[in-house]
């Protein structure tokens, strides 16, 4: 089932982002995929939020994973391959190890790593439909 959002205002991601984890309460693989400035960052920024996440590390862009830890003790990641130049590079600062984890893990430009994504991600679509407004979507 295609699940379709039209966002209208910053205000209102915390709700979606809400929703999308009352979608799946259990740790998943997310991939982000949406031009730059789309709002991939600050969609998962919402979502952080809303899992109680309240040190917000930014976008991991240079740091390439950042990790948290939710109030339950169990392990977040968010990731940015916009850096990530080859498969090999993924695997050697740990990716390959990360997305074998029961974990939440989010993750921006993940076609970089494709190859090493499981099969049962959820790829999340983000799309600025007017300057403002954005289309949220995925299958289920």
């Amino acid at each position: 089932m295609k699940v379709v959002w039209n966002v209208q205002s910053l205000e209102e991601l915390s709700s979606y982002a809400e929703k999308l984890l009352s979608l799946f309460p259990t740790p998943k693989c997310f991939a982000f995929d949406g031009e730059m400035g789309a709002g991939k960052t600050t969609f998962i920024h919402s979502i952080l939020d809303n899992m109680g996440i309240q040190h917000f590390e930014g976008s991991p862009t240079f740091a390439i994973i950042h990790e948290y830890l939710s109030s339950r003790k169990n392990k977040i990641y968010h990731m940015d391959c916009y850096r990530i130049k080859s498969i090999r590079e993924a695997i050697d600062i740990g990716m390959e190890d990360i997305l074998e984890e029961k974990s939440y893990i989010f993750i921006e430009w993940a076609e970089k790593i494709e190859n090493l994504l499981p099969k049962d991600i959820i790829w999340v679509y983000i799309r600025n439909t007017d300057g403002f407004s954005r289309e949220i979507s995925f299958e289920i």
